[in-house]
């Protein structure tokens, strides 16, 4: 099974309108996912540029299966869908 990249962590981020939080001095930004004012989860993207160690922490922060998690950052699976996803687990 592929790994989630940190360019489809960022696309992940993107696609649920998390707010990005520079956290200076870390190997990590976080990705904050609001809804109706609040934040209902959160996730690294590490920084490094070169080797690419993978973001497999994503789907379980977001409260979801790896496939997906994968299927957010591959345009499939929308915001709306995984707030459904989120509500029929209870999250939400």
């Amino acid at each position: 099974m592929p790994h989630i990249t940190k360019e489809l962590a960022q696309k992940i981020a993107k696609k649920l309108g998390a707010r990005i939080v520079d956290c200076s001095g870390k190997a990590h930004d976080r990705a904050l996912v609001f809804h109706g004012g609040r934040l209902i989860a959160w996730f690294g993207i590490r920084r490094g540029s070169g080797r690419d160690l993978g973001h497999d922490h994503v789907p379980k922060q977001i409260h979801v299966h790896p496939r997906q998690a994968r299927l957010l950052g591959q345009c499939p699976l929308e915001r709306d869908d995984w707030i459904a996803i989120l509500t029929e687990k209870g999250i939400l």
